[in-house]
């Protein structure tokens, strides 16, 4: 018993850190697209972005669309391993909490063990969240790798800011990661019900998957520029406090849409697609682990 437990919390281990890592590779070019917009006062719309993503190819190279993307690395790794595998755990513990063990939990443990699982990745792996922003944001000679962001922040600006974001990054959270699982969970089920098959195929999850991302991030957009306002000051020559009066000075900077949901387009094309390629990998690797687990060894 403690044996099948210990291959099935490394099974999830495992699939998150492979979902995380494709999916976010992926969409990297527009992931530090949209970071770029969210920490300035500049207009958001599609013709800008793709200026900035072709002004960026042509002064810095091809592969600086990726830039930030080896610290987006080390944290999405393990953020998405202890995501997807605290997510499984959540969901046997509230699964025996409600009576509901071996069958589908019902809506409400299904949002709770999202966001339980998404507050527990986040919490272990922020500070790495924060150096992949700032690395995002400035140019390549100001930080030459993540150590460097780490010395040079602890340095100048203070071990605490490490953490400056945190509280906006778990309320945002906390609906993102809920709504992404509960979505994608439900979808999932409601095929099954009415499919009658147990598995949905490949592009059946990452249709899922799509529409979990787009619902999750809709949800928590205006916390996550204000994460990305508080994480970038420093270095952009801003002084933020608290959350809440971050966003009062975005909204009379640059209006609520404009300012709250700045990006927020883009996100919708990023966003599903990376939140789909991230369930429909952990998902298929789970099962092809099973089945590798399973299968019998060679005959003698």
């Amino acid at each position: 018993q403690g044996n099948q437990e210990k291959k099935k919390v490394l099974n999830s281990l495992m699939s998150g850190a492979l979902a995380g890592a494709v999916a976010k590779t992926a969409v990297a070019p527009l992931d530090r697209t949209k970071i770029m917009f969210q920490v300035s006062s500049k207009r958001f719309s599609a013709k800008e972005a793709y200026r900035l993503i072709y002004h960026t190819y042509l002064n810095e190279g091809f592969w600086s669309l990726w830039r930030g993307n080896s610290a987006t690395m080390v944290r999405v790794i393990p953020y998405a391993a202890i995501q997807f595998c605290a997510h499984e755990e959540y969901k046997q513990l509230l699964g025996s909490y409600y009576g509901f063990q071996g069958k589908a939990l019902t809506p409400f443990p299904r949002f709770i063990a999202g966001s339980l699982a998404g507050t527990t990745a986040a919490i272990l792996t922020y500070p790495l969240d924060m150096v992949r922003a700032r690395m995002a944001v400035t140019p390549k000679e100001m930080y030459s790798n993540i150590v460097h962001v780490f010395i040079r922040i602890s340095r100048e600006e203070g071990l605490k800011t490490l953490y400056r974001g945190f509280t906006p990054t778990i309320l945002g959270v906390i609906p993102y990661a809920g709504l992404s699982f509960f979505t994608y969970e439900t979808l999932k089920k409601l095929h099954a019900d009415h499919s009658g098959r147990a598995q949905p195929s490949p592009a059946e999850r990452l249709l899922f998957g799509a529409c979990a991302g787009l619902i999750g991030q809709s949800a928590s957009y205006p916390l996550d520029v204000v994460r990305r306002r508080m994480q970038t000051a420093g270095v952009l020559g801003h002084t933020y406090g608290s959350v809440l009066r971050t966003m009062r000075e975005i909204v009379r900077e640059e209006g609520l849409v404009r300012g709250l949901y700045k990006g927020l387009s883009m996100n919708w094309v990023k966003g599903p697609i990376a939140v789909g390629i991230s369930f429909t990998t952990f998902d298929l690797t789970q099962i092809l682990l099973r089945k590798l687990q399973h299968s019998p060894g060679p005959q003698r």
